[in-house]
């Protein structure tokens, strides 16, 4: 019985790793595309060969020869590194990096296009200014596009001038290149940090790519707003100092922000909705982070600003616009 239990476990962790093989060679295997599909098929059928010997008590052949070629994939899934230097989508073609001089937060590349359609924009990055010493307030901005469990979470900070700026945390696109949440486990994307402003990156997303957004506003304090503002800063010039790959697990736009407040506050949880960012918000008002006195489902009608957004669209006020109505706000 013993027995029996021991190789149903192996041939279980065989198959899974055989999965994610060929998952990988599928996705990341030079050449063409029948080509990374062969690879994957050659793997699968290693794999059936390793239990075949395994269930036929050749267990040591089997697994060491599984386990020789799964070293040598590792070996070469470890070498395949990021670039910076690819030909990229025009929204990302540029990185934020930021510094601090005195209480003055100077941010180079900060986005700001006017978008008519995905495919018809208006460029501009620009540098600006930031005086830290009026910093006020953060939020965060959830953009679903389908399915209630996933969104887009974008965080933005307020000054004291009415000014705000939004960090994106994305995959770094190459031009024609489309999203996949599965690609994102499998070294296909670059990470990219974005600056912008929202009347950019709040307006492309409702205001032409047709998503329904959601504003909060999070009860923390000024210091701690201040310490995330900067971490998003060092977390920007470090990847424009060194590229990383997006992993949609692991590096995305909850997970990183994740990372910078447990470094900030301490003490958070592990939680799927880390994973599932469309339930996010109800993450954060468990960890005491939303305005206080509303239910999440007063909050978060109250913060749907998809209307007010196409309404303030091509407004210069349009970041006040879509906060009225905001609880905390």
């Amino acid at each position: 019985m013993w027995r029996v239990l021991l190789l149903t476990l192996t041939s279980l962790l065989v198959l899974a790793s055989a999965a994610w093989a060929a998952l990988a060679l599928s996705y990341r295997l030079p050449g063409p595309t029948a080509l990374r599909y062969a690879g994957a098929a050659a793997w699968v059928l290693l794999s059936v060969l390793a239990l075949v010997l395994l269930w036929r008590h050749r267990v040591l052949l089997g697994l060491a020869g599984y386990a020789l070629g799964f070293a040598a994939l590792l070996v070469w899934w470890n070498a395949i590194a990021p670039s910076a230097t690819r030909d990229w989508s025009p929204d990302v073609a540029k990185l934020a990096t930021g510094r601090v001089e005195g209480d003055v937060l100077l941010m180079d590349q900060v986005r700001d296009f006017t978008w008519r359609s995905d495919e018809d924009f208006d460029v501009r990055w620009q540098a600006q200014r930031y005086d830290l010493s009026r910093l006020e307030s953060v939020d965060f901005v959830t953009s679903y596009w389908g399915m209630p469990a996933i969104a887009h979470v974008l965080v933005s900070f307020g000054f004291g001038d009415g000014r705000f700026l939004t960090f994106s945390v994305e995959i770094r696109k190459e031009k024609g290149e489309s999203y996949s949440s599965l690609a994102g486990f499998f070294k296909q994307y670059e990470l990219s940090i974005i600056a912008a402003e929202e009347r950019d990156i709040v307006a492309v997303r409702t205001n032409v790519r047709g998503e329904d957004d959601y504003l909060y506003r999070v009860d923390l304090p000024r210091e701690d707003i201040r310490q995330l503002l900067l971490a998003y800063v060092e977390q920007a010039n470090e990847l424009q100092r060194e590229p990383r790959w997006y992993n949609s697990a692991t590096a995305n736009c909850t997970t990183l922000v994740f990372q910078m407040m447990q470094k900030i506050v301490g003490g958070l949880p592990l939680d799927y909705r880390l994973l599932l960012s469309g339930y996010l918000p109800g993450y954060v008002m468990e960890q005491g982070g939303l305005q206080p006195g509303l239910s999440l489902e007063q909050l978060r009608e109250r913060g749907r600003i998809t209307e007010r957004a196409k309404q303030a669209a091509g407004r210069t006020d349009f970041s006040l616009a879509i906060r009225q109505g905001v609880p905390g706000w």
